[in-house]
């Protein structure tokens, strides 16, 4: 095992390499940069643009470079701990992302942990209980779960929350708390707000998951060895949790490595239509004002994400399934 850390930590730097370059080239692919699109929304409205303010901006930030040299100077910055400067905010991307990151990995550990909260035990059953009436209702639920877009239910709890309780589903904290530091209390105020996100944002990947453990587990059910060992008078729910179930939560573990990408990806929406101050909506914007250094920076942040949470998942899968073996004898 601990050459198998060793050889992914040693891959982990060429890896994040190549896709800081795929990254800052897409982003650097549609015409112009920030600084048109600034001069186009000024003259839109009618106001006097300073060229030499821009091209002062444009000196300052390499973008008279070319890509390769406005790549070299991001990741030398990148390097130092200097993730550069936001177009569009004018401060540093590091302080920007820091102060959203937080609370998208509370939301995403949150949803993490609601969906195989649920998934786990309900796809047990329905595998368990085959073709019985909860194993038809998880299975209708789990079907409009997957069919049902995260921002429409998003619409659907600000429309009850607002018609029936007159009170906001929106944001993660109280007015009071808004911008109050962090403590205890503001703490327990966002436990209270974020139960609402968690749930559009879970609902999806949680309808998902309950039919991967489910199919995953009747598969192994019928398998020889299980066979046998009820055969042999070995208790049915000992069987079922220390063989079959260990084995069928292999995919859900395996995915550990794109699943906060994709909850911290699938939320921008979300975010968007509830209000959430998380970084969906912050890498939204900054790809459509191609600001570089802040775009590519949260797709860095998206990337380490990936690989170690990938890591993650391997180490969990050999302790959780003692066939796989990635050390040779």
């Amino acid at each position: 095992m601990f050459a198998l850390i060793v050889h992914r930590i040693f891959w982990l730097v060429p890896t994040l390499l190549v896709i800081s370059i795929i990254s800052f080239t897409i982003i650097q692919l549609p015409p112009g940069d920030y600084l048109t699109s600034y001069i186009a929304a000024l003259e839109e409205t009618g106001q006097t643009v300073d060229y030499e303010r821009v091209e002062a901006l444009r000196q300052r930030y390499h973008l008279d470079r070319p890509m390769s040299v406005q790549y070299l100077h991001w990741m030398g910055g990148v390097v130092r701990g200097d993730l550069g400067m936001s177009f569009e905010w004018n401060r540093p991307v590091r302080a920007l992302i820091g102060e959203r990151l937080m609370l998208t990995m509370i939301i995403s550990i949150s949803t993490l942990l609601f969906t195989w909260a649920l998934a786990i035990p309900i796809g047990i059953y329905s595998a368990v209980r085959q073709y019985s009436v909860g194993d038809y209702a998880f299975t209708f639920v789990g079907f409009i779960g997957l069919a049902t877009p995260n921002f429409l239910l998003a619409l659907i709890f600000m429309y009850v929350g607002f018609t029936f309780f007159d009170v906001s589903p929106g944001g993660l904290f109280s007015e009071a708390y808004e911008d109050a530091p962090w403590s205890l209390a503001k703490f327990g105020d966002l436990m209270t707000h974020i139960w609402i996100p968690v749930i559009v944002i879970g609902t999806a990947g949680t309808a998902g998951l309950i039919r991967v453990m489910r199919g995953n587990l009747l598969d192994e059910l019928q398998k020889q060895y299980v066979i046998t060992a009820r055969a042999k008078g070995l208790p049915y729910w000992r069987l079922l949790f220390k063989y079959p179930v260990r084995v069928a939560l292999n995919p859900l573990i395996s995915t550990i490595g794109w699943l906060l990408p994709t909850i911290i990806g699938g939320e921008i929406i979300v975010s968007v239509v509830l209000g959430l101050p998380t970084t969906g909506p912050l890498l939204l914007n900054a790809l459509m004002n191609q600001d570089m250094f802040l775009a590519g920076s949260m797709v860095m942040v998206l990337a380490l994400l990936t690989v170690i949470g990938t890591l993650i998942s391997d180490i969990l899968l050999m302790w959780l399934d003692p066939r796989i073996r990635y050390e040779k004898k």
